[in-house]
């Protein structure tokens, strides 16, 4: 529970929601990539916090329904790889400056929260942060105006909260993958941590692109490169979101099967990617990258720099291929 002083009061004010996406410039050009935005009935409250002063208010936004706002009407959000049982946050480093977390910092007044949900959990660096439900709440650095919601649904893991430290509305519902249409291929929007702008599938996990495919050409990635890098099929529908339709298309590979492509490029996974928002694969064998919402190549640092030349030992006897290929 927050050791502070809470203060209750009501809320009232209107607000909209607008979200963009696009290309962070990289080599390739093309249309920048609109997100979906949701209109906010009403955001903020009619009892402004004081300096120094913490505030969690609730706002009505749409589609997303109640959604958890600070004292400046701005979103706040909550992080499916934080635990609430107990309390935990696990968004540090890079992580925090694109979701900076709501610190617990002075008085703490509460505006349509329920008091006895509303705590705080001590972070890494030994500050306090606010959690509502248990969840640690945080803003998104790309809201650049109270109302907006851009980060709703990134990486298939940040959703703006509600009222009881839930996931908002029905749009985190179709965010999820169980919701979309049988046998449809998903392709979403996202900012990934360390990399920027991204195309995540429909479990989360990154996409990628082979600078030595063609674009709208048969994909050079087969065999055993197609082990490491599996193909992203058009299974069924190709349900974009916060992609522009026009950049979406396919293109057929060497075994008969269909592979989607954004902005021509065909769309790889990263087979060591373990988990939803990893991004071990970029910069591999100089030649595999992330691909973003524009359908052009990310131009994000390459961290580990060995990933360059092929970040897998090859085989006796099938060095260039390996390294040719990143695997």
């Amino acid at each position: 529970m927050l050791r502070k002083r809470f203060v209750v009061a009501a809320a009232s004010a209107a607000v909209g929601l607008v979200a963009l996406s696009a290309c962070s410039g990289g080599t390739e050009t093309a249309a920048p990539a609109v997100a979906p935005a949701a209109a906010v009935a009403g955001a903020g409250g009619n009892a402004p916090a004081a300096k120094g002063e913490t505030k969690v208010a609730v706002a009505e936004a749409g589609d997303l329904g109640q959604v958890l706002v600070d004292k400046d009407g701005f979103t706040l959000y909550r992080f499916d790889k934080d635990s609430a049982k107990p309390p935990k946050s696990n968004c540090d480093g890079d992580c925090a400056k694109t979701w900076p977390p709501m610190l617990a910092e002075g008085d703490v007044q509460i505006e349509g929260v329920d008091q006895a949900l509303v705590g705080e959990v001590t972070r890494t660096d030994g500050r306090k942060q606010v959690t509502v439900g248990g969840w640690a709440l945080y803003r998104y650095a790309k809201d650049a105006k109270a109302g907006e919601a851009k980060g709703q649904g990134v990486g298939s893991t940040w959703y703006a909260a509600n009222a009881k430290g839930g996931k908002a509305g029905q749009a985190a519902k179709e965010a999820a993958p169980a919701e979309q249409k049988d046998g449809a291929t998903k392709l979403v929007a996202t900012d990934v941590d360390g990399i920027g702008p991204a195309i995540v599938d429909q479990e989360g996990f990154t996409l990628y692109m082979f600078t030595k495919d063609k674009k709208n050409k048969q994909p050079t990635c087969n065999g055993d490169c197609a082990k490491t890098w599996p193909p992203v099929l058009a299974e069924g529908d190709v349900q974009p979101e916060g992609i522009d339709q026009k950049l979406l298309g396919t293109v057929k590979r060497a075994d008969g099967t269909t592979q989607v492509t954004v902005g021509g490029w065909a769309v790889y996974r990263y087979a060591k990617d373990a988990n939803a928002g990893e991004a071990n694969g970029h910069g591999v064998g100089g030649t595999w990258f992330v691909i973003e919402p524009a359908g052009c190549k990310s131009t994000a640092p390459v961290k580990n720099k060995a990933a360059q030349s092929g970040n897998a030992a090859p085989k006796k006897g099938d060095d260039a291929p390996a390294q040719e290929y990143g695997y």
